[in-house]
């Protein structure tokens, strides 16, 4: 019995040395590492001023919103859609991508509405009509106005496409938000707006 106890305590132990100091208000759970002394630094995110961040393949940083590790799962905030434009802030970069090297992907919970779209994008099987939830979001959001009369479509990120990029880029769509989670109905009041990344737990 006092071995049971002593390697539960080694354990604990092992875990409690493992994790990262928190950022700013947010906990850093294992896996995730925010320096080379702590966490697994295969799930590496970044603390910048009190600000938990999580850097793409290509060099972006996005905005870490929350962390849910019993789940292995993160979200990430949308980039900004930069103002009286229809351009996303991340669209010198291509938009979202991962490095299919490392243990992150991009959920299937996150439903992508793209905007200032060319008419080539009416090829693909996404939801372009009038009553696509982009329509609402360019009218309800601020964020959302310079994209009014773009040509504009929405998707569920399901598990048929890559799940290490969501791309924009000038002469495609230009600028895209995502919604976590979105229940068929949901007003926007309601949206909760991120892009949900799950990671694959270590062995």
């Amino acid at each position: 019995m006092f071995l049971i106890y002593f390697l539960m305590g080694l354990v604990t132990q092992a875990s409690a040395l493992d994790a990262c100091p928190k950022c700013g208000s947010m906990e850093v759970p294992y896996p995730l590492s925010t320096s080379d002394n702590c966490g697994d630094p295969r799930y590496r995110i970044y603390c910048n001023n009190g600000v938990l961040e999580f850097l793409s393949s290509v060099g972006f940083y996005y905005k870490i919103l929350s962390i849910n590790p019993s789940a292995y799962k993160l979200v990430i905030e949308p980039p900004m859609i930069q103002k009286n434009t229809c351009y996303s802030s991340d669209l010198a970069f291509g938009g979202l991508k991962l490095s299919e090297n490392l243990p992150f992907n991009i959920s299937t919970h996150n439903t992508v509405m793209l905007f200032n779209c060319s008419e080539n994008i009416l090829l693909s099987p996404l939801n372009c009509s009038s009553t696509s939830f982009c329509r609402q979001f360019e009218e309800a959001e601020q964020e959302g106005s310079g994209c009014k009369g773009t040509l504009c479509c929405h998707f569920l990120k399901d598990a048929s496409m890559t799940q290490y990029r969501i791309r924009v880029r000038v002469g495609g769509c230009t600028a895209y938000t995502s919604v976590v989670d979105m229940k068929p109905g949901d007003p926007i009041g309601a949206w909760n707006y991120g892009i949900e990344l799950q990671w694959v737990p270590p062995n």
